[in-house]
């Protein structure tokens, strides 16, 4: 925090005066799942449950939106924690031979 200089009051006490600085929320990011035609239902919904968070219900809407429109939104995260859940669902469909896609962009303010 900015400090101002140590100021003597009236009481002979000396004082020091902080400035509050607004923090600013982090930028925030949306994970993307992208439709393709090799990647089961079942693993874009596990994924969704196990390293997303999501119920076994919004996890089924979410994937069915994907497979419907091409595209869906996994999540919304500061970048650090949205570049972390990508690789690591890249990492497990590598894993399990899947061509799964997901990407992150800005969310608009």
């Amino acid at each position: 925090m900015a400090r101002r200089p140590k100021e003597e009051n009236d009481t002979g006490v000396v004082t020091e005066e902080r400035s509050k600085e607004k923090l600013q929320r982090p930028k925030m990011y949306k994970v993307l799942l992208h439709n393709d035609h090799y990647t089961t239902r079942e693993f874009v919904v596990a994924v969704l449950i196990g390293i997303f968070n999501k119920t076994e219900s919004d996890a089924v809407a979410i994937m069915l939106h994907v497979h419907q429109r091409g595209t869906g939104v996994a999540g919304v995260y500061p970048f650090d924690v949205a570049q972390t859940k990508v690789d690591k669902v890249l990492r497990l469909a590598r894993e399990h031979e899947y061509p799964l896609l997901l990407t992150m962009e800005p969310e608009d303010d």
